[in-house]
């Protein structure tokens, strides 16, 4: 059965961004600190195989903002990967790589759980996490949470709205400069 599965790096107040991002700062000011644990990602310690766990998804379904600010990966996030981009809007251009645009959530999680068989899909962006919690297509998250408190910025789960969303924790994994989270959605 496929799983997708939300991977995120949050400051301890919710935050996946600085303040003031966009094309010239894509982590806004200061927000590239969240991502300091990613120094140890080659290593053999917990946060290089939560990195390498993250390298063995088959899919990556992203929401354009994101997508946009990470120059498009280049059109390969990695290994080639098929790349489903949530979109309100389909660009004239042609996508690079194994890019798609797809505009309805649920189809997007269909293709994307189609491209990854028994695997798991990986999601990157706050609008698409929310997009696909909202319509009941997120199976987990995998969150990766630094001890610092931005003050400002993006925050992941704004605007989800008054329902509420009940998560199981499955695993918790400390690591120096960042505690990965994984959690179940409850259904």
């Amino acid at each position: 059965m496929s799983t997708i599965r939300l991977d995120m790096t949050m400051s301890l107040d919710g935050y996946v961004t600085g303040p003031d991002d966009g094309p010239d700062a894509p982590m806004g000011v200061g927000g590239f600190r969240l991502f300091n644990w990613l120094d140890k990602r080659n290593d053999q310690g917990p946060s290089g195989e939560v990195y390498a766990e993250a390298l063995a998804t088959r899919a990556l379904i992203s929401g354009r903002r994101t997508y946009e600010l990470a120059g498009h990966w280049g059109g390969d996030h990695h290994d080639g990967v098929p790349i489903f981009v949530l979109t309100h809007e389909i660009p004239d251009e042609t996508p690079p790589g194994s890019v798609r645009f797809v505009t309805d959530v649920a189809e997007c999680a269909a293709q994307a759980r189609a491209a990854v068989g028994d695997g798991v899909a990986m999601v990157h962006g706050a609008g698409a996490a929310q997009a696909l919690l909202r319509a009941g297509e997120l199976d987990e998250l995998e969150l990766h949470v630094v001890p610092v408190l931005l003050g400002q910025g993006r925050r992941l789960f704004d605007g989800l709205g008054s329902d509420h969303i009940e998560l199981e924790l499955t695993r918790v994994i400390d690591a120096p400069g960042v505690i990965h989270l994984r959690y179940r959605v409850r259904r």
